[in-house]
């Protein structure tokens, strides 16, 4: 597709052709209606018999299919055309802006696209920066306008190839052939919606590409994919955290409405994920319009259930900090207990330094083992390594003014999905690491993590069993290790200590939380420390 075509299209013409479209089905659909009850229906239970009825019955049954496959036909025909027009409504977004800038920047576009700059002054003339600054802006304007281009012809030709195919399906009859039409819908080459991701970053496109992508749109055309498709944004690393709180907040209620209507009744963690999206409804409700704001940066079904909530905007705090949950972290602790946890932390960061302001998130983005055997499956943490560096490579881009002091925390098993994220050579986009109630990290020493040594802090608690059992190369908390140990409260032989790092109540013992206070504020030279264990 050429830049003028692209341009200048009026899309209007396509959402007029799929309200037709969406017209005719809705007729049909009444047509199809009548025809099942006041013909097929009657006859199939009118008693009449003979051979004129056996002949009769499967041609009116015959025709009662081939009205429904006609309608499923003509209804995926409607959605193609309008998703195809909102994707090209992207695309086109996309490249008028950029066209925009181009004009903002005192620069010229010719037909093919290519970005050339003005000659200049004299003195511009022989400034070596003045040519390389022309240069780089026209060619990231370029690039810009090229993938416009790119993902509107990807756009134009899947609209084209899916219109073909249904022309023939009705001009060879097979369009009214109830398995034929069956097909045509589970066809995952004929999805409607499929053909908006032509429009949208790939899957594993980099936080980078994605927030160059985000910002590259109008206004008007973000809050439109946030309302519109909320799927395609919430989730997405890369995306700013209010972008990512509204779509997810559309979303949230949909996934519960489909849940408890049992369209998921297939699923083995049904349960698990309705109690778990309840769970968050309620922790948002209860958190509307308090200090510091709720958002949900992430919601999902997939696996047990996804959900990552914040206390504060991760994009504009000085610091932010997200705790990966262990053994027992269904969904339903992210708007329960590890939100609690969350919270815990963010007031521990605010006491320790109050001129810093705090973003504290509870990351579930993984399958974390809800029964003790599960600690024993390594591969459970190695599937969430890189969803969790993802996650804060993207905090990292969409970050406002100077960049946060980051701290990653992993608790329990989560500290074993940390600590394989902070490995070296990759490591985190992180500038601390706290590994609480840890049964291993895969590393035979702090300095394996790309934060160093120095910057990788270890709580473990006397009482913690799991704290003990090294299961995964090394004690974190042993002496060998490497690590800073701060000081926890021993906790009691009654099971509950490896769950009392966050306690912060009046009548609790504070030394954990407020030294994870001191670790996240980015004074962890404030700490109180211990020695590493001997034993």
């Amino acid at each position: 597709m050429d830049l003028a075509t692209l341009r200048d299209t009026d899309l209007n013409n396509l959402y007029a052709a799929a309200d037709a479209y969406d017209k005719t089905h809705r007729a049909l659909g009444r047509h199809l209606e009548k025809w099942r009850d006041g013909v097929d229906g009657r006859i199939a239970n009118s008693g009449w018999s003979g051979p004129s009825a056996d002949l009769a019955r499967p041609a009116l049954h015959r025709s009662t299919g081939e009205l429904k496959a006609a309608q499923s036909e003509i209804r995926q025909i409607g959605r193609s055309i309008r998703v195809g027009a909102d994707a090209l409504a992207l695309t086109q977004s996309a490249l008028r802006k950029a066209l925009a800038d181009v004009q903002s920047a005192g620069m010229s576009v010719d037909d093919r696209g290519s970005v050339s700059w003005p000659v200049g002054s004299y003195a511009d003339q022989h400034d070596p920066e003045y040519q390389k600054s022309c240069e780089r802006t026209a060619k990231e304007l370029a690039a810009r306008i090229s993938t416009a281009l790119a993902e509107a012809d990807a756009v134009d030709q899947a609209i084209s190839a899916r219109l073909q195919h249904f022309t023939r399906r009705a001009q060879d009859g097979s369009g009214l052939d109830p398995v034929t039409a069956t097909a045509d819908r589970l066809d995952t080459n004929l999805i409607p919606d499929n053909l908006l991701l032509s429009g949208v970053p790939k899957e594993n496109a980099s936080p980078t590409e994605v927030n160059a992508w985000w910002n590259g749109l109008p206004a008007d055309k973000q809050q439109w994919l946030i309302k519109e498709h909320p799927d395609l944004v919430g989730n997405r690393d890369g995306v700013p955290a209010e972008a990512r709180n509204q779509a997810n907040r559309i979303t949230l209620p949909r996934l519960i409405a489909e849940y408890e209507r049992g369209d998921h009744k297939s699923d083995p963690d049904e349960d698990l994920k309705l109690a778990g999206f309840r769970s968050i409804a309620k922790r948002l409700r209860a958190t509307d319009g308090t200090e510091p704001p709720v958002l949900l940066l992430g919601i999902g079904d997939e696996g047990q259930g996804r959900g990552i909530i914040s206390f504060g905007n991760p994009d504009t705090a000085d610091n932010v900090t997200s705790l990966v949950g262990g053994l027992g972290t269904e969904l339903q602790r992210i708007g329960g207990g590890d939100a609690d946890r969350a919270k815990a932390v963010y007031d521990a960061a605010n006491r320790a330094d109050h001129s810093r302001s705090t973003a504290s998130i509870a990351w579930l983005g993984y399958d974390a083992p809800l029964h003790f055997q599960g600690t024993l499956d390594f591969s459970r943490a190695q599937t969430g390594v890189d969803a969790y560096r993802t996650f804060l490579e993207g905090q990292r881009v969409t970050h406002q003014g100077p960049p946060a002091h980051v701290t990653a925390q992993g608790h329990s098993f989560g500290s074993l999905l940390v600590g394989l994220a902070a490995k070296k050579p990759a490591g985190l986009a992180a500038d601390d690491i706290i590994l609480v109630g840890s049964p291993g990290t895969d590393a035979f020493h702090a300095s394996d993590f790309s934060v160093g040594a120095a910057h990788a802090y270890v709580g473990a608690a006397g009482w913690d069993y799991v704290s003990h059992a090294g299961w995964y190369t090394r004690d974190p908390a042993s002496a060998d290790f490497g690590a800073e140990r701060f000081a926890v409260d021993i906790g009691s032989a009654n099971g509950t200590a490896h769950s009392s790092y966050w306690d912060d109540g009046p009548d609790d013992d504070h030394t954990s939380i407020d030294n994870i206070g001191e670790i996240v504020s980015g004074h962890g030279d404030r700490i109180t420390k211990v020695v590493g264990r001997r034993d």
